[in-house]
């Protein structure tokens, strides 16, 4: 009964047979990734050495023996727990800002013009000044982390607010809202579209930032993994992280985009967009 339903409802969406929205939905995203997992067991099959280039099969042993023994799941978490308190502190500033600065004009002309001097400076650039300020514990990660997460927050916020149709905002006025009542009913659904954008930006420079952070200065997380790795040549180790860094980049886009399309299921793109998934 519960498959029949389904089926309906996806026949009812699309008007397409059910082969073709499994191919469109699921299994056409995942072409690129399978061809390119054949592309390398063929390519690596019946080569002498693996010290260029490791085997899928070499790489998926590591991953069991890491993932038993608990290294794998330790510097997974200790990782996931510095990429997240950074988002957090960095887009949780940058998103203040930028409502303060984007409402306010006061706030823009004290704030705005020292926060786009740091912005032209490669957060990245900052890591030896940071290092040796916080020293090499978690507070430097997370400080250089927030630092990538926070213009991207800001910027979007900020002009997401300024460009509100000022029409809706003479609208409120009319009747009657507060200025909390406004924000809330007209500037923030308003301005969502462009801080969800800011919010997948950031998402790709915490990672980013991350593997900097962590190959430089850690004495664990999937950085560390790496660079440990390099030091001993061991190449699958090294394929294994790249491959656990573009699955939480991109499980992280995947989920910001979910909740995008929540946040904007009013939006008539986006309600277009529900209505066909």
């Amino acid at each position: 009964m519960k498959f029949s339903t389904i089926h309906l409802r996806l026949k009812s969406a699309n008007s397409l047979p059910i082969e073709i929205i499994l191919w469109h939905r699921f299994l056409f995203p995942c072409l690129i990734p399978i061809i390119a997992l054949l592309a390398w067991f063929f390519l690596t099959q019946g080569q002498n050495s693996e010290s260029i280039f490791p085997t899928p099969q070499s790489v998926w042993h590591v991953t069991v023996r890491l993932t038993k023994n608990g290294v794998l799941w330790n510097n997974l978490w200790v990782s996931s727990l510095r990429a997240i308190a950074g988002f957090i502190i960095g887009g949780g500033i940058g998103f203040l800002l930028g409502v303060l600065n984007g409402q306010f004009k006061i706030a823009e002309e004290i704030l705005n013009t020292p926060i786009q001097m740091i912005r032209n400076v490669p957060h990245l650039a900052l890591l030896p000044l940071i290092l040796i300020w916080f020293g090499l514990g978690e507070t430097s990660k997370i400080i250089l982390i927030a630092l990538g997460c926070f213009f991207p927050i800001y910027l979007n916020s900020f002009y997401g607010i300024r460009h509100i149709d000022k029409k809706l905002l003479e609208m409120g006025k009319v009747y009657g809202l507060t200025h909390r009542e406004t924000f809330q009913n007209i500037i923030f659904p308003g301005a969502t579209p462009s801080i969800m954008v800011g919010i997948r930006q950031s998402l790709g420079r915490m990672w980013i930032t991350l593997i900097v952070a962590e190959t430089v200065a850690a004495k664990s997380g999937i950085g560390y993994m790496a660079t440990n790795a390099r030091e001993f040549m061991q190449i699958d180790i090294i394929v294994l992280t790249l491959i656990i860094y573009a699955v939480l980049g991109s499980f992280s886009d995947f989920a910001a985009a979910k909740i995008e399309k929540h946040l904007l299921r009013w939006h008539q793109n986006y309600r277009k967009i529900l209505e066909e998934s």
